[in-house]
């Protein structure tokens, strides 16, 4: 069996890792969808697509977990229409992994089995909390998987960060 998971890891964080990993011992690929992959350099999506697929796959290899693949998926704001998108990318999956309502509705409403993933201290494990203690300067470094880390710094990403703060 195939999962898709869909997320805009904005940055790859503990919490998808620790849900990718389990899920990769219970089916037999995990299919990572990069979500809003065309955007970068704002606020809510800082990082390019290649930087985020660069975070995970290192993250993955480097916890051993090989039986993954990753797609880019860009918006295309119409919810009608999303999984119809979605699945013009990738169709070969038999569930889909989120926590997010209104993606289980939509899978859901398409005739898809979903399931829900655990989550790890949701108000740690978010990127939107990890993007927040970027700009403000407080700790981060233990939020992320030590590969993330290192790319994030290796591409400048809290400079970047810092300067689309919006004051």
């Amino acid at each position: 069996m195939k999962a898709l998971f869909i997320g805009r890891f904005q940055p790859f964080h503990l919490g998808h890792l620790k849900v990718i990993k389990s899920a990769s011992e219970k089916y037999d690929e995990i299919i990572i969808g990069i979500g809003s992959s065309q955007y970068r350099n704002i606020i809510e999506n800082p990082f390019t697509s290649d930087e985020r697929e660069e975070m995970i796959k290192k993250t993955l290899e480097k916890n051993n977990v090989n039986n993954f693949r990753i797609v880019l998926i860009p918006d295309i704001h119409n919810p009608p229409k999303w999984v119809n998108h979605v699945t013009s990318i990738v169709s070969d999956f038999n569930v889909v992994l989120t926590n997010n309502s209104f993606t289980k509705k939509l899978f859901e409403d398409a005739g898809y089995k979903v399931e829900k993933t655990k989550v790890y201290s949701r108000d740690k494990f978010s990127g939107k909390e990890i993007r927040k203690r970027i700009m403000s300067e407080k700790n981060w470094k233990d939020l992320v998987p030590l590969e993330v880390y290192h790319i994030i710094k290796k591409f400048d990403g809290e400079h970047r960060l810092k300067s689309l703060k919006k004051d």
